[in-house]
């Protein structure tokens, strides 16, 4: 069956929005009809070689759709049933799995190896990052599928599946925010400003959001950010100067770049955590001498999807969206059709716009 897709036919290639011939699902596999997906920044990632994925493909890896029919064997969902898509889904034999932490699970990615669909003029595709959400409808792994939780629009639920896990787990699975801390997040993108929520849900005193944009300051405080700043070289001492010149408990960076990770650190005070969201290139080098390692004392980490086991955090997430605590429209700052994510991706390589949501 013949579907639209918005298919990247080459690293460093513009999208093309195309038809693309979509297989009846196989055993063990799910066909899902999307109602709505991220434009994720890691997409754009994706596209231009930061991350690598074979190509051709369909990218979109944050997603959520009604399932149109399974496979031999699968039995958690069925035809009807809305669902979240789960683009690094555990194997949970591996070393990683074997210690409880499924986000940094060997085996998530194998899958996007996979041929699942092609052309209509017969060329193999591979589903960016397991899901290829950018499509009116896909075919994945049963695995690759959360039943929707209960309370949770089908569209917005669409931002669980990266943007709501990412920013919501760096807080409280990696930073491990606590009562009345103060946290500092970088960039406020979708995953910024899910954190910028999640360190209020956690009871942070102070939450001071950072952006290149000034225009995001709305956007910021609607959120929870109790103070906003516009990047500049004197930053970390504006934080500093806003925290009794100790600096903040907590920084989230969520933007990748190499200025911003040694920003969030100089941001933090003496024993301070910095926890890195965002994907940054391998051009981006960021240093440190001994000697402050040693005298400020501080934690610096790495966080894979927010250190999070969507299984388990997308009941607590739809809880808080029930009580009111969690906002996902608040994260969508625009809403497009299938035909916009070339342009949404033009916007991102810009420093423009947020988190865009494509409604099918």
């Amino acid at each position: 069956m013949a579907v639209r897709a918005a298919v990247l036919p080459a690293i460093g290639s513009p999208l093309e929005i195309t038809g693309i011939d979509l297989p009846d699902p196989g055993p063990g596999q799910v066909r899902v009809r999307l109602t709505a997906a991220g434009v994720c920044h890691s997409d754009l990632s994706l596209s231009n070689g930061t991350l690598r994925v074979p190509v051709p493909a369909v990218l979109g890896h944050e997603g959520a759709g009604t399932v149109v029919a399974v496979g031999e064997g699968v039995t958690h969902v069925a035809p009807g049933d809305g669902v979240v898509l789960n683009w690094a889904p555990s194997c949970g034999a591996c070393h990683a799995c074997s210690l409880g932490e499924v986000w940094l699970c060997a085996n998530a990615l194998n899958g996007a190896a996979d041929v699942y669909a092609r052309t209509t003029d017969g060329t193999d595709l591979h589903p960016g990052l397991n899901v290829a959400a950018f499509a009116e409808e896909t075919v994945v792994k049963a695995s690759c599928v959360l039943p929707l939780p209960d309370g949770v629009p089908l569209t917005d639920a669409a931002l669980l599946g990266c943007a709501v896990l990412t920013g919501y787990g760096a807080v409280h699975h990696s930073a491990r925010v606590r009562q009345g801390e103060t946290v500092a997040v970088f960039g406020v993108g979708g995953v910024g400003l899910a954190a910028v929520q999640a360190a209020r849900i956690a009871g942070a005193s102070k939450i001071v959001a950072v952006d290149v944009s000034a225009a995001k300051e709305e956007l910021a405080r609607k959120a929870g950010a109790t103070d906003y700043l516009v990047a500049s070289d004197t930053t970390a001492r504006e934080i500093r100067g806003l925290t009794g010149k100790q600096g903040v408990d907590v920084a989230v960076e969520c933007a990748g770049r190499a200025v911003t990770i040694r920003t969030a650190w100089d941001s933090t005070r003496r024993g301070g955590r910095t926890t890195v969201v965002g994907i940054g290139g391998k051009d981006q080098q960021v240093s440190f001498n001994a000697l402050e390692i040693f005298h400020w004392g501080r934690t610096l980490s790495g966080c894979v999807y927010g250190d999070s086991d969507p299984a388990q955090d997308l009941p607590v997430l739809a809880g808080h969206v029930r009580a009111g605590r969690l906002d996902l429209s608040a994260l969508v700052t625009e809403r497009i059709s299938l035909d916009g994510i070339p342009a949404a991706f033009e916007n991102m390589l810009a420093g423009k716009g947020g988190r865009a949501l494509v409604v099918f």
